[in-house]
């Protein structure tokens, strides 16, 4: 459900946990209980978070106004990242991917969420619509670990893990679909251009990966520090196994590619001898006729057979069969 709170403001989506789970917001309604608000754009992020009561120091970490805030920007893109408050919220900034299976590109997003005791304010940048599959998740019945506003970030975390497990299962099956191309008897003159395309794509999957496995552990300790939030301990560290598991697939995809490399210039290697070894044998069997007739083609007096009846026709077969001779030699020895 989709409202606008005040004139200016952004839209937005609310949620609320009620006793059958959680369940969209009327427009206006407000609720003393755990909420959970999507911004459409990060920029509305720190309004939103002041209008549903979350501190100011938080609300300067989002701004990347706080010390030690990750910036972003041109230069500073958004990477997974932990920032605490003095009064217990945080600011999670988290990478999301999505693959395009048509061009088999990686597309990577953000997605920026303000934690409180018992509000969420979050938003995504990206194709990867993880904050849409959490809202089915949620609103829909479907088992999701820990309780309140954990809940939601729990929803969101193994979400994301989930479409970055998607990523991976798309990008094998790529490796896989370049493996037949590579060891296939058909010559394909873009093969190293597409090795190298999947190789540059797995290294995005895992750049947008690598920090979510410093970022997952922030969490734990975070939960360890708090009574109340030790049930989120055991979903984070699957979450984290998970993540590892996904690199070490994603590793193991890049090491293919490089040896699927290694194997297509061996063939490249093999193709050109074998192309030199052709180029070869018929310029030799073009190179027999060529002596015969320019020795007889030097004009000379006194030369055998240049009055002879029978000279030009032996000559020609004399020629024909040292070429057949000659073709029939290269291709015994596999060189045609």
């Amino acid at each position: 459900m989709t409202h606008e709170t005040g004139t200016d403001a952004p839209r937005e989506r609310a949620f609320v946990k009620t006793s059958d789970g959680w369940a969209p917001s009327p427009p206006g309604e407000s609720s003393a209980g755990p909420r959970w608000v999507i911004v459409a754009s990060p920029d509305d992020l720190p309004a939103a978070a002041r209008r549903h009561g979350l501190g100011e120091q938080a609300i300067a970490l989002l701004q990347h106004r706080g010390p030690g805030a990750h910036p972003s920007g041109p230069d500073h893109p958004l990477r997974a990242r932990l920032d605490r408050s003095s009064d217990g919220e945080f600011v999670l900034t988290a990478p999301t991917l999505s693959f395009v299976e048509a061009t088999n590109d990686v597309h990577t997003g953000a997605l920026i969420c303000v934690v409180g005791a018992d509000v969420v304010v979050m938003s995504e940048v990206g194709d990867a619509d993880v904050t849409g599959r959490a809202v089915e998740k949620l609103t829909g019945g479907f088992p999701v670990p820990d309780e309140g506003v954990h809940q939601v970030l729990a929803a969101v975390v193994l979400t994301m893990v989930a479409e970055a497990s998607a990523v991976e299962i798309a990008l094998g099956d790529a490796v896989a679909d370049l493996e037949h191309v590579v060891f296939t008897s058909t010559r394909h003159t873009d093969t190293v251009e597409r090795i190298y395309d999947l190789k540059r794509e797995i290294a995005e999957a895992r750049r947008a990966l690598g920090p979510v496995t410093s970022m997952l552990p922030e969490l734990i300790a975070e939960a360890e520090e708090s009574s109340e939030n030790r049930r989120s301990r055991p979903w984070l560290i699957r979450a984290v196994s998970w993540v590892d598991r996904l690199d070490n697939h994603l590793d193991g995809y890049d090491d293919l590619l490089g040896d699927m490399l290694s194997v297509h210039l061996s063939q490249v290697s093999v193709r050109q001898n074998e192309d030199v070894r052709k180029i070869s044998s018929w310029a030799a069997i073009a190179a027999a006729p060529t002596l015969v007739a320019s020795i007889y083609g030097m004009n000379f007096e006194n030369m055998p057979e240049l009055s002879w009846t029978l000279g030009y026709p032996l000559s020609i077969a004399t020629m024909a069969a040292v070429c057949v001779s000659l073709y029939a030699l290269f291709r015994r020895s596999g060189w045609l």
